[in-house]
């Protein structure tokens, strides 16, 4: 048998990681967080961010007594806190209230186009897509503005968009309180359009039908209105 040394191991397991991430690989629909995800705070998160980022910066190179740097390592940590990842906190949510279908509407209303801005998990480059989201009602009806908040929090964490896309589809069914939900996301992701195959011209797509959904005409009708 061939022996691999501890540093071919090492490399073999560099090349595995980095074909992993490649392959697009996600490894749950919840996202992978630790138990203690939420003992520091917010501010607490940006101080310690703000050091490490600091220290990368350090390794990179860069001049951080440079004007236009000194403040990078902080404004970084507040972005990924505060803004780009906050979907990472359940505390951020939306608040959603519901409402009688008092015009008892029974067919299905298509929130189509809601534009997003993710990250890969993989890479930490961006996932910029759509979402087109859709719902029958069982008896409620949401805001419409709420559907387009409920794409953001969960596009707003490291994402693969398999996850996200289910992740969309279940806190929807959650919230109306019905199985009648699809969702079908298109997006673009960096890592492949700005690294590796650098394939500007792609795009992803990914879908999740269920209750009437899941039935060929309604799935159809459907897909027919994300062609106007």
């Amino acid at each position: 048998m061939k022996q691999v040394g501890l540093n071919g191991a090492a490399h073999t397991l560099e090349v595995l990681i980095d074909e992993m991430g490649d392959e697009h690989v996600s490894t749950s629909a919840d996202t992978p967080l630790r138990e203690d995800a939420f003992v520091l705070s917010d501010e607490e998160k940006i101080d310690r961010i703000a050091v490490h980022f600091a220290e990368i910066m350090d390794l990179l190179g860069l001049d951080r007594n440079d004007d236009s740097l000194s403040g990078t390592p902080k404004r970084v940590a507040k972005m990924y806190v505060k803004e780009i990842f906050s979907g990472l906190n359940p505390a951020n949510f939306p608040d959603i209230k519901l409402f009688d279908n008092k015009y008892n509407y029974q067919q299905m209303l298509v929130e189509k186009n809601i534009l997003f801005y993710s990250n890969c998990e993989h890479h930490f480059v961006p996932i910029i897509g759509k979402a087109h989201v859709a719902y029958i009602s069982s008896g409620k009806v949401i805001g419409l503005s709420k559907i387009n908040r409920i794409v953001q929090h969960f596009a707003k964490r490291p994402q693969v968009q398999e996850r996200l896309t289910v992740q969309i589809a279940e806190a929807m069914k959650k919230v109306m309180e019905t199985e009648d939900v699809a969702v079908v996301i298109d997006a673009t992701h960096l890592c492949v359009s700005s690294r590796g195959v650098k394939d500007v011209n792609s795009s992803t797509v990914t879908s999740y039908f269920s209750g009437q959904f899941e039935k060929e005409d309604k799935r159809n009708e459907f897909l027919k209105y994300l062609e106007l």
